[in-house]
């Protein structure tokens, strides 16, 4: 009985293939033409050639099946075309962007979603006017920004004095909170003359009121329990995850939320939202926070920000003073 022939196992590439040839790749894969690749690329057709064949031993198959008078892709080489193209073009757009704002002024703030959204871009039009050669941009995230080691010039945090982790944070405002509803719900509901009738409404709250400390403080359950009824349940439940979609949730409507008073105070002034049980607001002593970056501080434009953002908040500050004595 003859003995079967074994031919060996290839042995599997592992190391990452370099980048530099990848061009030539493109370029021919969608000419499929050699001669017009290299005049594509402003190189001879034979340099094109050479990288074609480093590329193919780095890979470790044929890319190309190359005929007399056509060049045609592999299963291979579509493949990798097909990883490659979207790549490059995406490393090329980020590239004309990075050009594009060499030389401009910028100022790159961190701060979290609700904020952003709540505060700080409805003001930012005003600043654009004063300042219109000044790209502004904003990254959101709960996660707080090593401003040490990242590219952001400002934050803008949430907390205790005590846990903004830098002597040189500026408080904008503090705050308070509040019960709001919108005016429709209050004229079709029952009447709210003290912390109790409010469990006879649908209550909003964030989901996940337990993740962090400062959540907390934003729970009907401590509400409840600051006016002596903690043992009340309302009808039903709502529940959100951020602070800017339980105050949409309030303007549509949908039940009672507890808001901070520097973040509503704007629908307020504007009749969309109406505090009620006024007597009863909740002292925070959370406050709001900017820090500017150890190499963006002396900047002029990071400078203008600042001072702007210090404005608004003087701005917020005398709302929530005027909505306390009225």
């Amino acid at each position: 009985m003859p003995h079967a022939t074994t031919h060996p196992t290839p042995l599997l590439r592992t190391r990452p293939i370099g980048a530099g040839h990848l061009r030539a790749f493109i370029a021919v894969a969608k000419h499929l033409n050699f001669r017009a690749a290299a005049d594509e690329m402003a190189l001879t057709q034979s340099a094109v050639s050479r990288q074609i064949q480093s590329l193919e031993d780095e890979v470790g198959v044929p890319l190309f099946l190359r005929h007399s008078r056509a060049v045609e892709l592999t299963g291979a080489g579509a493949q990798l075309l097909h990883s490659v193209l979207p790549a490059l073009e995406a490393v090329d757009a980020t590239v004309r962007q990075i050009r594009q704002t060499v030389g401009r002024k910028s100022v790159a703030i961190t701060t979290w979603a609700s904020f952003a959204a709540m505060w700080l871009i409805p003001r930012l039009q005003d600043f654009q006017q004063a300042w219109p050669d000044i790209d502004i941009r904003i990254d959101t995230g709960d996660a707080v920004v090593d401003l040490e080691t990242t590219d952001v010039d400002l934050a803008i945090r949430y907390s205790r004095a005590q846990e903004t982790g830098s002597g040189s944070a500026r408080r904008l405002f503090g705050e308070e909170l509040a019960v709001v509803a919108s005016p429709a719900l209050l004229q079709d509901g029952p009447p709210l003359r003290e912390p109790a009738d409010a469990a006879r409404y649908t209550l909003i709250e964030t989901g996940d009121v337990h993740r962090m400390p400062q959540l907390e403080w934003l729970s009907w359950q401590r509400w409840f329990a600051a006016h002596g009824c903690d043992q009340l349940q309302p009808p039903r439940w709502l529940y959100f995850n951020y602070a800017h979609q339980i105050v949409q949730a309030a303007l549509a409507g949908q039940g009672l939320a507890i808001a901070r008073l520097p973040l509503v105070a704007d629908a307020l002034a504007a009749g969309q939202l109406v505090e009620v049980l006024p007597r009863h607001r909740l002292a925070s002593p959370l406050a709001y926070w900017l820090l500017p970056g150890p190499r963006s501080g002396q900047r002029p434009e990071v400078q203008a920000f600042c001072r702007w953002l210090v404005e608004q908040a003087a701005l917020t500050r005398a709302a929530i003073e005027g909505a306390c004595s009225a």
